[in-house]
C-alpha cells in the first residue's frame, strides 16, 4: 500500500472541505449528484473516444497502482542473478535451464532462456530491449489516458456551468428553482478542475513514475543477463547491478 499517495488524497479533501467549513459553508453543499454525472460522465466519455480499447483497458487495470504499487524487488532480483553468474560458471550456461523453467518472473525467465540457448550477447540484448520498449510504450500510452481525463475534466466542468446557468435563466419567473440552478452551475466547475487536479493528473504521474522504475528494473535484468553470456566475474556483476538500487 502507498500510504502517501493515501495521505495525499486525504490531505487534499480534509483541507478543501475544512476550508468551505471555516468559511461558514456546508459540505452538503458541495454534494450534487446532476454536476458529478455531467462531469465524470462527460470526462469518460471524451477520453474513450480518443482512446483504443486496449490502451483503455490496460489503464483501468494500472489505476490500483497510485495505491498498490507493482513490488521491484530489486536487491532480492540482484543478488539472484548474481547467483546465476556463480552456477554458469561452475557448470555452464546449460545449468540455467532448471532455473529457468522455475523463475516466476517471466522477463527474467525469457532472459534466462537465451542464455541458456547459447544466443550471442548482442542477440540477447536486442530481443529483451524491444520488449522493454514496447512495455512502457504500452504503459506509458495507458498513463496518458489519465493526462486525458485530466485535460478534458475541466472543460466538462465549464459544460456543466452552463448548462446550469442556462437553467437558472429558464426558470428566472420562478425563484425556487434559482438556487438548485445555480449551485450545480459552480459545483460543477468545482468537479471539474478538482478531479483533475485532485485525482487524473497526479495518477498519470504517479503511474508514468511507476513505468519508470519497472523499466529501470528490467534494464538491470538485461545488465546482468548480458554480464553473464560475456563470462564476467560474478562480483564485478553484482558491484555493476548495485548501482540499481543502492
Amino acid at each position: 500500500m502507498d500510504m502517501l499517495s493515501m495521505v495525499g488524497v486525504m490531505l487534499a479533501l480534509v483541507a478543501i472541505l475544512g476550508g468551505n467549513v471555516l468559511e461558514g459553508g456546508h459540505t452538503s453543499s458541495l454534494v450534487q449528484l446532476t454536476a458529478f454525472v455531467i462531469v465524470a460522465g462527460g470526462t469518460l466519455g471524451a477520453v474513450m473516444v480518443q482512446t483504443p480499447i486496449q490502451t483503455f483497458v490496460r489503464a483501468m487495470g494500472m489505476a490500483s497502482w497510485v495505491f498498490v504499487p507493482v513490488k521491484l524487488q530489486l536487491q532480492e532480483t540482484a543478488e539472484k542473478i548474481v547467483n546465476w553468474s556463480n552456477i554458469a560458471r561452475r557448470e555452464g550456461l546449460l545449468g540455467l535451464e532448471v532455473i529457468a523453467e522455475e523463475e516466476e518472473d517471466l522477463f527474467a525467465r525469457k532472459g534466462l532462456q537465451l542464455l541458456v540457448d547459447g544466443g550471442e550477447p548482442e542477440v540477447i540484448r536486442a530481443i529483451l530491449e524491444v520488449e522493454i520498449d514496447n512495455k512502457e510504450y504500452k504503459d506509458i500510452q495507458a498513463a496518458k489516458v489519465f493526462d486525458g481525463m485530466g485535460g478534458y475534466s475541466p472543460t466538462i466542468g465549464i459544460i456543466g456551468a452552463v448548462m446550469g446557468l442556462i437553467h437558472v435563466m429558464n426558470n428566472l419567473a420562478d425563484p425556487s428553482k434559482l438556487g438548485a440552478g445555480i449551485a450545480t452551475a459552480f459545483v460543477a466547475t468545482i468537479y471539474g478542475v478538482g478531479f483533475a487536479n485532485l485525482l487524473f493528473l497526479p495518477m498519470a504521474n504517479k503511474l508514468k513514475g511507476q513505468v519508470h522504475n519497472q523499466t529501470r528494473f528490467r534494464e538491470m535484468i538485461v545488465e546482468g543477463v548480458i554480464s553473464i553470456a560475456e563470462g564476467e566475474n560474478p562480483r564485478n556483476i553484482e558491484t555493476r547491478l548495485q548501482g540499481y538500487y543502492q
